[in-house]
């Protein structure tokens, strides 16, 4: 991560064009711009509009928890709960506290005057600070079916969030061989039935056979194919053989949504994912990241705490906002 010290803000050219309508008025920049109403960036907003900062949601709907069918980690839901239900408390919990969250998706961002300037394309915000909760996206095998495969369990995503709802099932990790095995030893701690399903030609090494066996893992390359169905997913095997699983997780990589962030050349690592100080500020100062974007574990849990130290961080160095002396009606600050 990289330390506060090393942050400078780099502007770029201004939007083009004069047909958008503008919230660039002193009066219309808010404190915080989010994008994104995934748990990191509802759980931020909340944070910020109980500190009485001005903010604003800005959300295209594609947060990666919808896809989740029920989970049993989500800390607080000992009997499950499904993504949408987690979305909707979120949601909810800001919207308590006056968040307007508007439906768009953001095609540019860029600073101006000292200002972030966001961009649908007909509607342009600006604000003091943005928050990035864009998310990932995962990369799926190609095959048919895969979403109703994902809600009935037979593909899942995230072997940390329900590696244990999978115990004792016939398991398959899709991915090449070396990732393979890593995610499959990780998996044999709930299962002793599981399998590398390696689209890659040619055997398996000695070496990577040797691996597999030490771990209690059966190794399978050259597949030619994944048929899911809401029972499972039968493997075609390189001799036109299939086999059946419970589930199959696939370990293709993911590709997070760093677009913005490009647009003001914010630092990212190796993988594609915003690189971060202590308080979540990307190398643009102002611009804060949180959840799956940023470099670390992929969950819920992780994207509420980089939420809350994000937005306490914006929080302060904004300008001091003291409660007014004439009491509650002298603001128009959220509740």
């Amino acid at each position: 991560m990289l330390p506060t010290s090393m942050i400078t803000a780099r502007p770029i050219d201004p939007l083009a064009g004069e047909a958008l309508s503008s919230a660039g008025a002193a009066e219309d920049v808010y404190d915080c711009l989010i994008l994104g109403a995934g748990p990191a960036g509802l759980t931020a907003a909340t944070y910020l509009a109980r500190y009485q900062r001005r903010v604003l949601v800005v959300d295209a709907g594609q947060s990666r928890a919808r896809l989740i069918p029920t989970s049993h980690n989500c800390p607080g839901f000992p009997f499950g709960v499904a993504g949408s239900e987690i979305l909707s408390r979120f949601r909810a919990q800001a919207e308590s506290h006056q968040v307007p969250i508007v439906s768009t998706r953001i095609e540019d961002l860029h600073l101006q005057d000292g200002r972030f300037c966001a961009s649908d394309g007909a509607q342009q915000w600006c604000a003091r600070n943005v928050l990035l909760a864009t998310g990932i996206v995962d990369r799926l095998p190609d095959a048919e079916g895969l979403e109703e495969a994902i809600a009935a369990g037979s593909l899942r995503l995230c072997a940390v969030c329900d590696g244990y709802e999978a115990r004792n099932e016939a398991v398959g990790v899709y991915a090449s061989i070396e990732d393979g095995l890593t995610h499959a030893k990780f998996l044999r701690t709930f299962s002793a039935d599981v399998h590398v399903l390696a689209p890659e030609q040619g055997p398996p090494s000695a070496e990577q056979f040797a691996q597999a066996e030490a771990a209690g893992v059966t190794l399978h390359a050259g597949i030619r194919g994944l048929n899911f169905s809401t029972r499972g997913c039968l493997a075609i095997l390189a001799n036109g053989e299939s086999h059946y699983l419970d589930t199959v997780y696939p370990v293709l990589g993911c590709d997070p949504r760093t677009q913005l962030a490009m647009q003001l050349d914010a630092a990212m690592d190796q993988d594609g994912k915003l690189i971060v100080d202590s308080v979540m500020q990307t190398s643009v100062a102002g611009l804060f990241a949180a959840g799956d974007v940023v470099s670390g574990l992929n969950q819920i849990s992780v994207a509420v705490g980089h939420a809350a130290i994000a937005a306490t961080a914006i929080h302060r160095r904004l300008p001091f906002n003291p409660w007014p002396t004439g009491g509650p009606e002298a603001t128009t600050a959220a509740p």
